[in-house]
């Protein structure tokens, strides 16, 4: 793997954007659009799983992490010492582990579809009152 240099971001592989997009349920609900110069999937505005360079992060509470970590995942670092709570790397043979990605996906999308949705950018005034 390459050295990156700080601040630069991963970029993932057609391979890994591909499974990725298979492991993510297809539902009306979820939106896929880059983030990070990756990919990343949401519901209702707010993130739960997307790639990472080559490596698949999901959105789950402790208790459920806890086994991701135990199997080979990790905290998610998108900067060296900046953790974003809340958010567990899959082990990175995730790609070989079709099921157990697909389910670990699943349950951050339940995790995350409990959460208030994430309210809009304010736009200007779309409602013109006559």
């Amino acid at each position: 793997m390459s050295q990156m240099r700080p601040g630069m971001m991963p970029k993932p592989s057609e391979h890994a954007k591909a499974a990725f997009s298979k492991l993510v349920p297809d539902e009306p609900a979820v939106t896929m659009r880059p983030m990070f110069g990756n990919l990343a999937a949401f519901v209702n505005g707010n993130m739960f799983s997307g790639l990472f360079g080559e490596d698949v992060f999901v959105r789950l509470p402790d208790d459920q992490a806890a086994p991701i970590r135990k199997q080979g995942g990790r905290d998610f670092e998108p900067m060296p010492g900046h953790a974003m709570k809340g958010y567990v790397m899959a082990p990175t043979n995730w790609s070989a582990k079709p099921a157990a990605t697909k389910t670990w996906i699943a349950s951050a999308l339940a995790f995350t579809r409990a959460m208030p949705p994430k309210a809009a950018k304010a736009k200007k005034a779309a409602s013109k009152k006559k």
